[in-house]
């Protein structure tokens, strides 16, 4: 299927061209039919398969269609609420450039800024909101907002915003809107709690839902190192510098662990910064932008500051810490991979992580490569019962160690 195929307006259709569109993806193929018979929606898939266009570009074609050249002041017609503020952004520039060629207005809000130039553009008059949840409801409990006009509401990354503990806020937000609207639920993952929301507020949804949660991308190369947990700063200057990685996101379990990394990167002259959420929102977007621009070769990031980053052609991908929910790692190794490109996922596994990793394997069935030709390992011997360990030479994996494991004990550290 071609996106011409789809019924949107000659002005999208443009606006999609120049952008390199040619064919959705299939989550695009079967969500944008769906809204655009303007019914509610749940759909499933998992990061970097096209979520945010499968809403944004129906949307742009519903209201575009609506509003036309009409000279009335603008009122919200279509919200779309997601957790972060990286992500926000993403999303509002996707408006943006999907509706170039409309007459259509969007404004994205978060909080971590002043609220006034948020303020001075809804009195301006916006026909798209894109919110986190906690700068929508102060602003709406300000009198700044009025969602009575809403025709779209899309709560993106209903899971996240569920481990955040958003829910409440997400509730509050449901029941300031019509009961009319139209709701588009979208999620990497379909918890009990997620279920309920969209079984209390949606009516007699579509479900869509794209390549199970489980899977990992198939263009995407997994590899694992069983190494010592004090050696791990040791085993990432290794890959980095020996194998020449550049464009490498690595993922800290804390914001804490995220600072000590770019600190001991720094140390041994590798050019490295932190994203998470204790960085104000102008730091944050200063990092990230050095990071696409490759000023940066590594960036550190947490969870949930990492959901906004959305790089086509990121080739590499670390964890530093294993996640303790299995689904995050495939959300984790979902940043490379993307876009039809192949991509490199490498984790390391301290001994005390064992357990999350069994549950990783029993989640995406998957036989990851292992390599045990490194200096730094945890234990001797099969490193998970019944897998037969692997070595690799090739790039992103690991040369020969030059010294026995016996030695390790004499070897300086450099962090």
């Amino acid at each position: 299927m071609l996106f011409e195929d789809l019924s949107l307006s000659k002005s999208i259709q443009r606006a999609v061209f120049e952008e390199g569109y040619l064919n959705p993806t299939p989550i695009q193929e079967k969500s944008i039919p769906v809204v655009l018979e303007g019914r509610d929606l749940i759909g499933c898939a998992q990061t970097g398969t096209g979520k945010t266009a499968a809403f944004a570009i129906p949307i742009i074609h519903q209201l575009h269609r609506i509003v036309g050249s009409s000279k009335k002041a603008k009122q919200i017609r279509a919200l779309v609420v997601t957790p972060t503020r990286e992500l926000a952004v993403q999303i509002g520039q996707s408006f943006d450039t999907y509706a170039k060629y409309t007459n259509l207005t969007q404004l994205t809000i978060f909080g971590g800024v002043s609220q006034n130039p948020q303020v001075d553009a809804l009195k301006n008059g916006i026909d798209i909101l894109v919110a986190t949840p906690g700068r929508l409801l102060d602003l709406h409990k300000q009198g700044f907002l009025d969602l009575n006009h809403l025709h779209t509401l899309v709560l993106d990354e209903a899971d996240q915003m569920l481990d955040m503990g958003f829910i409440n806020d997400v509730k509050k937000i449901i029941k300031l809107t019509p009961k009319n609207r139209q709701t588009l639920l979208f999620s990497a993952t379909m918890p009990i709690a997620i279920r309920e929301l969209a079984e209390m507020f949606l009516q007699d949804p579509e479900k869509v839902e794209v390549s199970p949660v489980s899977s990992t991308a198939e263009n995407v190369e997994q590899r694992v190192y069983f190494v010592d947990k004090t050696e791990k700063r040791n085993l990432l200057y290794k890959l980095i510098k020996e194998e020449n990685l550049s464009n490498v996101l690595v993922f800290s379990r804390t914001k804490h662990g995220a600072d000590n990394v770019v600190k001991a990167l720094r140390k041994k002259d590798i050019p490295a910064e932190a994203i998470h959420g204790d960085k104000s929102q102008n730091a944050r977007q200063r990092v990230l932008d050095a990071f696409k621009n490759k000023e940066v070769g590594v960036l550190v990031a947490t969870d949930i500051a990492a959901r906004g980053i959305d790089i086509e052609q990121l080739p590499y991908v670390i964890n530093f810490d294993l996640p303790n929910i299995p689904e995050t790692y495939v959300h984790r190794i979902g940043r490379t991979g993307r876009a039809g490109n192949g991509g490199i996922a490498i984790s390391f596994c301290g001994k005390d992580e064992e357990p999350y990793w069994k549950d990783i394997k029993k989640l995406i069935k998957v036989d990851v490569q292992i390599i045990t030709d490194h200096p730094y390992p945890w234990h001797s011997g099969s490193p998970e019962a019944g897998e037969k360990p692997k070595n690799s030479n090739r790039s992103g994996g690991a040369h020969k160690s030059r010294k026995s494991n016996s030695s390790k004990k004499n070897k300086k550290r450099w962090y």
